[in-house]
C-alpha cells in the first residue's frame, strides 16, 4: 500500500512542481520572497523526477514525508497565486502578515524535507547534492529572509496618516511597479474589486490603500504624464467642444464627477449624488440595483485625477463644489437669461415650424444634459408635455432630439414623477419600438431611469416595453444592447416583468450572449438570467436552453461576478430536478464548484455549498 501511496505522491509532486514553473512574475512588495520561494521549489523537480522514473520502493516514513511536502507545497502555491492578484497597495500595507505566511509555508517545507531519507535513496549524486543544498536554503530561509527594510520604512509613514516626501513617494512607485497611467488604471481596477468584497476589519486598510495610490498617481502625473499608452494622445486630445468620457460622469447626474467615490457594488458615484441617495434610506446600487454591502464611501483618487488631467488638457475648468448660494431659491437655480433662453425655446416648441421645434427640440436636449439648473428649469417652464407630443413626431430627428431631451430630464427625480404622469410612457415604447436606432437607444435608457422609481416597473411593463427591449438587445449597437439590458434588469425585479420577459423569449438572446462573449455582453446576460431564474417559468425556459455545459464553464473560469451569477442560476434550475442534477455530475461541475467554495465571494462561497449539497443527494448511476 505504501508504494502505491508513494508512486502516486511522486507522480503528482511532479505535476505540481510544473504548476510553480507556469507562475508568473512577480511586481509587488514581496517579489523577492516570492522569487526565491519559486525558485526553490523549482529546484526539488528533479529529486521527484528521478523518484519517478526509477519507480523506487519507499517506505513509511519516506511516504509520510511525501504527504506532509505536498501538502506544504500546495499551500505555497496558493499563497503565491494570491500575493500575485489583487491590490498591490493592499498587499503592501499588508506585508508583515504576508511575510509571517512565507515563514510558515518555508517551514512546513523544510520540515517536510527533514522525514525524507533522500540520502538513502537510490538517486544520482548530482541530484542528492542539489537537494541537500535546497534543504538547507529553507532551513535559512526560516531564519534570515526579510522583506525589504527600506520599503517597510517608507510604508510605516503612510500607514500612520503621514505625508510622505517626493522621495519616499518615488520609491513607493518603483518599488510597487506603479509607474505608468496603465499601472495606475490596473490597481484602481483592482482597489474596485476590494471594495466589492471587503467589509469589516479590511476597510481601514482599503482607506489608507487608495491614499498611498492617490500620491502615488500625483507623483506619475507629474514626473511622466506623458508615459502611458499608445493611444493616451487621442483620448487626451485637446478640441473646442469636447466629450466627456462616459467614465468620467456620475451615473446618477450624467455630470462631470469633481469627488468621485467607490461602493461596495464597485460603481463610482459623485460623492454629494450618492450620499443623498442613501441617506433617502436606499440600501442598493442605482445603477445595478445590488444591494449594498456596507455604505462605506472609497474615494476614487484615480478617477480624480485622470478627471483633473482630462480638464487640463481639453481647457476645462475643474468641477467646483456646488452651493453658490446667489442662485438658489427654494431649492432651484438658473440665471434670468437661461429662463428667458427656454421661454423662447419652448414658444418655438409649441407653435413653431417642423424645422424650428426640430432645432428647439435639439437645444432642450444639450442644455437639459449640461447641468442640474437646467433639468429644473426646463421642467418648470412647463418644456415636458411639449417634449413627449414631439415623440409622435414625423421627423426622425426631431423624435430623438425629444426623448433624448426627455432622457436628460428625468436624471432629476422630480421630473421623472411629472414625465410619467403626463403619459409619456406609452409614447416612449412606441419609439423604442418604431424609431430610428439612436431613438431607440434613447428611449431604452429612458426606460432604463424611469424605472428606478419602483411603481414606474409596472407600467412599463404593462405599455409593452419588453419585447422591444430584447429586440434591441440583439439589435442595437454595443451602447443600445448594454441600455436595453439595463433597462430589462431593473424591469425584471418586479415579479411580473420576468414572466413577460420569459414569454417574449427571452432567454434564448441571452443564452447566446453567454456563449459568445465577443459582444461583450456575458455580465448583463448572465446577471439577467439570475434574476429571471428565480421564477418557476424562467427556471422551466432556461432549463430547456441546456444551459448546464455554458453555466460550469463559467462557474469555472468566469469573472467574479459572473461565477456568483452562474452558480445562483445552476442552484435556481437545478434544484430539485434530478436529470439536471445527474447531467451536472456527468459534466464534472463537483470539482469546479468545490473550488468555487473555496475561492468565490461570500455569496458564490453560500451557492456553490448549497448546490454541492443537492449533487451529494443524487444517487450515482449503475450501467446493467
Amino acid at each position: 500500500m505504501a508504494d502505491q501511496e508513494g508512486g502516486d505522491l511522486v507522480s503528482q509532486l511532479v505535476d505540481l512542481v510544473r504548476k510553480f514553473s507556469g507562475l508568473p512574475e512577480c511586481r509587488n512588495a514581496v517579489r523577492v520572497m516570492y522569487g526565491n520561494l519559486v525558485r526553490r521549489v523549482k529546484l526539488l523537480s528533479p529529486l521527484f523526477e528521478e523518484l519517478k522514473d526509477s519507480g523506487e520502493q519507499l517506505d513509511d516514513d519516506d511516504v509520510q514525508g511525501l504527504r506532509s511536502l505536498k501538502t506544504a507545497l500546495n499551500l505555497a502555491l496558493q499563497l503565491l497565486k494570491s500575493v500575485n492578484e489583487g491590490s498591490k497597495t493592499f498587499q503592501a500595507l499588508q506585508i508583515d502578515r504576508t511575510c509571517d505566511k512565507f515563514r510558515v509555508i518555508t517551514t512546513q517545507i523544510e520540515e517536510a524535507l527533514c522525514k525524507i531519507q533522500y540520502d538513502r535513496l537510490d538517486i544520482p549524486e548530482e541530484v542528492l547534492e542539489q537537494i541537500i543544498l535546497v534543504h538547507q536554503q529553507f532551513k535559512r530561509a526560516v531564519q534570515t529572509e526579510s522583506p525589504d527594510l527600506q520599503l517597510q520604512t517608507d510604508l510605516a509613514i503612510v500607514k500612520k496618516g503621514k505625508e510622505p516626501d517626493l522621495e519616499t513617494v518615488k520609491r513607493l512607485s518603483e518599488k510597487l511597479h506603479l509607474t505608468t497611467i496603465n499601472d495606475l488604471r490596473s490597481e484602481s481596477v483592482a482597489i474596485h474589486d476590494l471594495v466589492i468584497s471587503t467589509v469589516g476589519d479590511h476597510e481601514n486598510f482599503l482607506e489608507t490603500a487608495s491614499f498611498l495610490l492617490k500620491k502615488i498617481n500625483d507623483y506619475v502625473m507629474q514626473v511622466n504624464p506623458a508615459h502611458d499608452s499608445p493611444d493616451r494622445e487621442k483620448r487626451f486630445t485637446r478640441h473646442r467642444s469636447p466629450v466627456i468620457p462616459d467614465d468620467f460622469r456620475c451615473p446618477i447626474s450624467l455630470e462631470l464627477m469633481k469627488d468621485p467615490v467607490i461602493v461596495s457594488t464597485g460603481q463610482t458615484y459623485e460623492r454629494s449624488c450618492i450620499q443623498k441617495w442613501l441617506d433617502a434610506g436606499h440600501k442598493t446600487c442605482p445603477k445595478t440595483q445590488q444591494t449594498l454591502l456596507h455604505t462605506a464611501l472609497t474615494p476614487n483618487y484615480v478617477l480624480k485625477s485622470l478627471i483633473a488631467l482630462w480638464c487640463d488638457s481639453n481647457g476645462i475648468e475643474l468641477p467646483k463644489s456646488q452651493g453658490n448660494s446667489k442662485n438658489m431659491k427654494a431649492g432651484r437655480t438658473g440665471s434670468e437669461c437661461d429662463q428667458s433662453a427656454i421661454a423662447l425655446l419652448l414658444e418655438k416648441l409649441a407653435n413653431g415650424n417642423s424645422d424650428e421645434q426640430r432645432a428647439a427640440a435639439g437645444e432642450l436636449r444639450l442644455l437639459a444634459k449640461r447641468n442640474t439648473d437646467n433639468r429644473i428649469c426646463i421642467a418648470d417652464a412647463g418644456a415636458i408635455p411639449l417634449l413627449v407630443e414631439l415623440l409622435s413626431s414625423g421627423d426622425s430627428r426631431t423624435q430623438e432630439h425629444a426623448v433624448t431631451a426627455l432622457l436628460n430630464l428625468s436624471i432629476n427625480e422630480a421630473n421623472k414623477g411629472i414625465i410619467v404622469s403626463v403619459g409619456a410612457i406609452p409614447d416612449i415604447v412606441d419609439v423604442l419600438k418604431n424609431g430610428s436606432m439612436e431613438a431607440r437607444e434613447n428611449a431604452a435608457a429612458t426606460l432604463f431611469s424611469l424605472s428606478v422609481v419602483d411603481e414606474n416597473k409596472v407600467a412599463i411593463g404593462a405599455a409593452g416595453a419588453i419585447l422591444p427591449l430584447i429586440d434591441l438587445l440583439q439589435e442595437g449597437t454595443p451602447r443600445g444592447k448594454k441600455d436595453a439590458a439595463t433597462a430589462i434588469f431593473n424591469l425584471c425585479i418586479y415579479q411580473g416583468n420576468k414572466v413577460r420577459a420569459v414569454r417574449a423569449g427571452i432567454v434564448g438572446p441571452l443564452m447566446r450572449l453567454v456563449k459568445d462573449a465577443s459582444d461583450g455582453m456575458m455580465d448583463e446576460a448572465l446577471a439577467i438570467l439570475a434574476i429571471i431564474a428565480s421564477h418557476h417559468e424562467g427556471k422551466a425556459a432556461i432549463g430547456r436552453a441546456e444551459p448546464i455545459p455554458i453555466l460550469i464553464d463559467v462557474v469555472g473560469t468566469g469573472s467574479a461576478r459572473n461565477r456568483e451569477n452562474g452558480v445562483s442560476i445552476l442552484w435556481c434550475v437545478c434544484a430539485g430536478d434530478m436529470e439536471c442534477l445527474q447531467m451536472m455530475k456527468e459534466f464534472g461541475a463537483e470539482e469546479v464548484l468545490k473550488e468555487l467554495a473555496e475561492n468565490g465571494t461570500d455569496r458564490a462561497k453560500r451557492k456553490a455549498v448549497s448546490v454541492l449539497e443537492l449533487l451529494h443527494r443524487v444517487e450515482p448511476v449503475v450501467n446493467l
